[in-house]
């Protein structure tokens, strides 16, 4: 019944439980999980990019995990790259025949692969990079808001990354690539779906639990590497403001404060993304937080049931 569908895809905003639950949901149906995540394609970077690599051993089966720990510190790896690396992976697990989890909270980067649009590599253009260098965060995301190309909104929280997309849209405008290039998968759609109240207290107790695991040193260490802070801070979050707070650019309250926020003001983003997922045409099938493992497991596979069913 479950081989009409080709992908089952596990998205949510961080803290969510994604990770756990998309493991266990492997190790239940014997397959492998897909990583759609931005940052956790980056070696060394742990911590701070949540990859919680313990998550994918279930019960003493250690579920293989891909599209994690591709690329050093310091590398700017793009949707373009991610898209070619997906279908890659995803051809080589389902010729296991195997049914493969997708799972992150990179809508950008998940959307991209469900709807298979063709991607361009996108060069660098120092003559717009040069005019845009002296606007503020705030400038350029009114800029990149003019734009009615699809881009990844979620990740924007530098000045860097946000020139970077202003110059994406800028090649893409005008080279209007054709609407697709790889056939989408039929995919089943889990979405995680948190309280907000629970998901600011997860958020929160989270990032305090990764300072004490030692997120400071994990930062220190990939400095010591000879990665340029200035690359480091191009990453966002967590990789900005404790480069900042190394740098002595922030006290460490400071640090803390306006990481959380920032991580607060992130995951409202991914849902919005997420939303607006749905209204592009996407069918997502929301299951609760607070709901158990087995609990979410169980309803999956009524869905996909139900769903092939219908087929």
């Amino acid at each position: 019944m479950i081989a009409s569908y080709q992908l089952i895809t596990v998205l949510g905003p961080t803290a969510s439980g994604k990770t756990s639950f998309a493991a266990a949901l492997a190790a239940h149906l014997d397959t492998e999980i897909i990583s759609g995540d931005s940052r956790q394609v980056y070696r060394s970077m742990d911590i701070g990019t949540g990859k919680d690599l313990a998550e994918y051993t279930v019960n003493g089966k250690a579920i293989p995990y891909h599209l994690i720990d591709m690329c050093d510190p310091g590398y700017k790896y793009n949707v373009f790259e991610y898209q070619h690396d997906f279908f890659r992976t995803y051809t080589a697990v389902r010729e296991k025949g195997k049914l493969p989890v997708l799972c992150g909270g990179t809508g950008m980067y998940m959307e991209a692969v469900l709807k298979g649009y063709k991607l361009l590599d996108v060069p660098e253009n120092p003559a717009l990079r040069e005019s845009l260098k002296d606007k503020s965060l705030q400038e350029l995301e009114q800029i990149l808001a003019g734009y009615k190309v699809l881009h990844n909104k979620t990740d924007v929280d530098t000045a860097q990354r946000a020139i970077r997309a202003i110059e994406i849209e800028e090649y893409y405008k005008n080279q209007a690539p054709e609407r697709t290039e790889y056939d989408p998968p039929h995919s089943l759609i889990i979405g995680i779906e948190i309280d907000r109240e629970l998901r600011r207290k997860k958020i929160s107790e989270r990032l305090k639990a990764r300072l004490e695991e030692g997120m400071i040193e994990e930062v220190k260490q990939i400095l010591a590497t000879g990665v340029a802070p200035e690359d480091l801070i191009y990453y966002g979050l967590e990789y900005k403001f404790l480069t900042l707070y190394i740098l002595g650019e922030l006290s460490y309250e400071e640090m803390v404060s306006r990481l959380e926020i920032a991580i607060h003001q992130f995951a409202k983003r991914q849902i919005t993304w997420f939303r607006g997922m749905e209204r592009r045409g996407f069918t997502i099938h929301w299951l609760q937080a607070t709901l158990s493992t087995e609990e979410k497991i169980e309803q999956t596979l009524h869905i996909l049931h139900e769903k092939n069913k219908q087929r």
